[in-house]
């Protein structure tokens, strides 16, 4: 997290560079709009000259404000936006707490399922990877095996558990998992199991 801070800050730096840049460009057109419009001393106030710089002095201060109010609510915006993301990293790294604990459990029973099967640590490997969904050709790469070796490993785990393949594997482990109770009318979030 402190690497997202520092760009977060390192993006509000540059943002005030850019302001305080475009502010100096605004503040100086309108004064400087404004002294050349006395020092012309015009005779006629209504003389095309005349309005033409109180045209440009009045659209940029009118830039500016807008700008400024743009900015007032970016930052106003970005302040909620922190608060809500510091929220909900609480309650992320809760939940994870939480599932560390329920995964740690189903880790234990898949890898004592895996020892009553009798299974080599290569096929423990395997199967781990193929329970996560992970393709042939990706545990091949991931553990530096031929993809030939890989559906070796595949096929002992299925014999010696007496599974008919992939899909059969994950439903022994998943089928009875308990979802969530579906959420009720009025309530905010689903029931705990």
């Amino acid at each position: 997290m402190t690497e997202g801070i520092s760009w977060m800050d390192h993006d509000e730096t540059d943002d005030r560079r850019q302001r305080l840049l475009i502010t100096i460009v605004l503040a100086a057109s309108i004064v400087g709009g404004g002294i050349d419009l006395l020092l012309d001393a015009p005779d006629n106030w209504l003389s095309f000259h005349v309005m033409y710089e109180v045209t440009l002095i009045a659209a940029a201060a009118a830039v500016s404000s807008f700008l400024w109010r743009g900015w007032y609510r970016s930052r106003h915006s970005l302040s909620e936006m922190r608060r809500t993301l510091e929220a909900n990293a609480a309650e992320r790294d809760a939940w994870r707490e939480s599932a560390r604990h329920a995964l740690a459990g189903l880790g234990q029973a898949i890898d004592e399922r895996f020892g009553a099967w009798h299974l080599t640590p290569a096929e423990r490997e395997v199967g781990l990877m193929l329970l996560k969904g992970r393709s042939h050709k990706q545990i091949a790469f991931s553990t530096g095996r031929s993809e030939r070796t890989v559906r070796q490993h595949a096929v002992g785990v299925y014999e010696k558990s007496g599974l008919a393949g992939r899909a059969e594997l994950a439903a022994f482990f998943l089928e009875d998992l308990m979802l969530p109770r579906p959420v009720a009318a009025g309530d905010e979030r689903p029931a705990a199991p």
